[in-house]
């Protein structure tokens, strides 16, 4: 299966000059955040792929404006083709605005989570916003990754994990980490792989 991960700033390269024969491969598309309602919806429209999405610190303007033909898989295990994907969108919270969330609420978040996860006997993606604690997040209080997310790493040791929020041209953006038997994967701008 070819996944098309995408997250915090709309590509010109698809956007712009969009070429239906680089993505005619493309089976999902997933959103880990930050990015154009319109933009969700001209990909699914023109990729003709599902997509899921998880909220970033800035999509607000999802709340009255969802992406058109696309599935927020927030707080949601979604099984596709096979694949078990759970979805946590999010960040920390640094200025009390939607989608901002403390260590101690995000921990609740992936507690009720649990049940899900059991009754579908684990997690082969796990999606996110943020990054894990110390694997592709930043030190200051926003591109802090939670520390939840290494314990669901840690515990279910999920095949690939997707997240945002920590741009490729920060300072430690690195696209792709391995920890354990699980491949990050930071999906800023846009990144194709096969699961």
């Amino acid at each position: 299966m070819r996944i098309l991960v995408v997250s915090d700033k709309e590509s010109t390269y698809i956007w712009d000059h969009f070429d239906r024969e680089k993505f005619k491969n493309i089976d999902l598309i997933i959103s880990c955040g930050d990015l154009k309602a319109e933009y969700l919806s001209f990909l699914v429209t023109m990729i003709n792929a599902p997509l899921f999405y998880v909220h970033g610190n800035h999509d607000r303007t999802y709340i009255y404006n969802p992406p058109e033909g696309c599935t927020c898989i927030d707080d949601k295990l979604v099984v596709f083709n096979g694949v078990r994907i759970l979805g946590i969108g999010g960040s920390p919270f640094y200025n009390g605005k939607e989608f901002q969330y403390t260590e101690k609420q995000m921990e609740k978040r992936v507690q009720r989570l649990i049940p899900k996860i059991w009754w579908y006997g684990g997690v082969d993606i796990l999606v996110t916003h943020t990054p894990a604690f110390g694997l592709g997040d930043a030190p200051d209080v926003v591109h802090t990754g939670f520390k939840v997310f290494r314990r669901l790493l840690d515990k279910y040791k999920p095949k690939y994990f997707l997240h945002g929020h920590q741009h490729l041209n920060y300072a430690n953006g690195n696209r792709i980490i391995k920890y354990n038997d699980t491949t990050i994967i930071n999906g800023y701008r846009y990144h194709i792989f096969d699961y």
